[in-house]
């Protein structure tokens, strides 16, 4: 596979041009390929092949905050070299342009948006794309700059002057790291962020369960630091290879030294904030000292979180509960789970956040429960929670709940929300109560010369004849509601200070022997934090 990329296209919201660059060959234009992009019905892959083309071209797609990317290429490539090619022009153009990247921002900075794409990408052949290495290969104009350029006065340097002397610095040893980095003040920060996602049955137990985790560390050292990190597990160190599942690293991370010793990563940072690792975590088939879900646990009951989906009630079970039992309050956990083996979920998180978590016990952040609504529902009558903000958006058919932290900080609470569900008219409902007003027609209908009080025979088999045919409507109507009732309901939450996995940070040691330009003498303030997220992930079904 020796395929090139042959072109870039970026389009906004509202599929309109935003920038087109083109590397190799003849591709197809931005305007013949968005037609033949959108004719894909949705969901749409990361990779499509368009055969009715000359020559048969692949599109890689990619959308990032309301912006559409497509790359277009007719030869055989990898492809995930190729959408990881995308990713990092997305986040080069964010480290360029600042986040969140917009069209209007593309637009105003194209010489440095072209600049970026043709240092990346040479003749369709992916080059350098960290952002670190970058940083001395393309030119940005400063605030002075602009200003002098505004003014037009003939101190400021054009740019043909000025690319010989950028193109004249020597490439850095390290590809992801400037040369001659300097900082006032030395500090090494690491995240651990685990986004859950987890399948629980009705009765609460998990059908699976796996945590995804993402080790963002920032480096702001003077010189070339050597660094090593020791991560542990929740029955330590020597048990880390059977806890991390499909481990991926930053170039600059000594494979050799994790192979040797899993667990420890032993790298030379970029200068600032970057991805470090990545990781899974199967939260489901631990047992013993690794054990991280044991009998009748889940990772929302670690985090202090219990919930209930209940369907059917009333009358004519048109109601369905959905209860929340939220303890926000970690302490007791933290205080018990130091001495613990991490024989349960709760216990291998208290071991992540003991002593590690110098800003305070964990807390309990963002609930919303999102309850989808099959599409045979009408409307929802009557919303009831007991606490926070419930609403209905029947073009998208879910129910969202939102708690807020305000609620969330008064400790063990119980949330409740009932809603009462109203299924589509049935040729019964018209007869019954064509005008809907309650006078009906046939049996059910009301008759003005009817005697306030009757006692005759006649009309006591009319009443029970009226009362067997309403008994007969119920148990339909129960029968109806039965399948307006929800399926499935998601939570999401963030839990600062705690990991599901237990994994947590045991060291940061800078070597100085190994490390050049630091100073003498020089310790560097470090920092951890640690972070779960489920957006949705956590889902119940009935």
């Amino acid at each position: 596979m020796n395929g090139v990329v042959e072109a870039l296209h970026i389009y906004d919201e509202h599929n309109a041009l935003v920038l087109s660059h083109t590397y190799s060959s003849r591709p197809l234009s931005a305007s013949h390929l968005l037609p033949l992009y959108l004719d894909h019905p949705v969901p749409r892959p990361n990779l499509l092949y368009l055969p009715n083309t000359n020559p048969p071209t692949l599109v890689f797609n990619l959308t990032h905050a309301n912006l559409l990317f497509l790359l277009t290429t007719s030869s055989e490539v990898e492809p995930l070299l190729v959408l990881e090619f995308l990713h990092r022009v997305i986040d080069s153009l964010e480290e360029f342009l600042t986040a969140p990247l917009l069209a209007h921002k593309i637009e105003a900075n194209y010489d440095v948006v072209a600049q970026l794409l043709t240092e990346m990408c040479d003749a369709g052949t992916i080059t350098t794309t960290e952002p670190n290495a970058l940083r001395d290969m393309v030119e940005v104009e400063g605030f002075m700059d602009k200003l002098l350029g505004n003014l037009n006065l003939p101190t400021k340097p054009t740019f043909a002057s000025a690319s010989p002397a950028l193109h004249a610095q020597p490439t850095p040893a390290l590809p992801w790291r400037r040369a001659n980095v300097r900082h006032t003040s030395n500090e090494l920060y690491t995240d651990l962020v685990e986004t859950l996602s987890v399948t629980l049955a009705p009765s609460g137990r998990p059908l699976a369960a796996f945590a995804n985790g993402t080790i963002a560390f920032t480096s702001k050292v003077s010189g070339v630091p050597d660094l090593l990190l020791t991560l542990t597990g929740p029955a330590g160190k020597h048990n880390l290879k059977s806890v991390i599942d499909l481990p991926v690293f930053h170039p600059c991370v000594r494979l050799a030294r994790w192979r040797e010793q899993p667990g420890v990563l032993s790298f030379i940072p970029p200068d600032g904030r970057f991805t470090l690792a990545g990781y899974e975590v199967d939260l489901m088939p631990f047992t013993g000292d690794a054990a991280l879900v044991g009998a009748g646990a889940n990772p929302a009951e670690a985090a202090r979180l219990r919930w209930r989906l209940r369907r059917g009630w009333g009358a004519t079970g048109s109601d369905f509960e959905v209860r929340v039992q939220v303890n926000r309050m970690f302490g007791p956990a933290a205080a018990g789970g130091q001495g613990a083996r991490g024989g349960g979920l709760g216990g291998g998180g208290a071991r992540g956040f003991g002593a590690s978590t110098p800003s305070g016990a964990p807390a309990l952040q963002d609930l919303a429960v999102s309850v989808p609504l099959p599409a045979d529902v009408r409307n929802l009558s009557d919303i009831r929670p007991t606490r926070g903000d419930a609403t209905y958006n029947p073009g998208d058919r879910a129910l969202e709940w939102t708690i807020s932290n305000k609620e969330l900080a008064q400790g063990t609470a119980s949330f409740v929300l009932r809603c009462t569900v109203v299924g589509q008219m049935t040729e019964e409902d018209e007869e019954s109560d064509p005008t809907g007003f309650g006078f009906g027609t046939g049996a059910n209908a009301y008759s003005y010369d009817e005697p306030y009080q009757n006692s005759s025979p006649v009309a006591k088999s009319a009443k029970a004849a009226v009362d067997a045919s309403g008994a007969d409507r119920e148990e339909r109507r129960a029968a109806q509601n039965k399948i307006l009732m929800p399926s499935s309901a998601s939570l999401s939450f963030a839990v600062k200070g705690w990991l599901a996995s237990g994994i947590k940070v045991e060291s940061i040691h800078l070597d100085p022997r190994k490390s050049r330009g630091l100073g003498e003498g020089v310790k560097p303030y470090k920092g951890v934090k640690y972070l779960t997220v489920s957006k949705g992930g956590v889902e119940i079904r009935c």
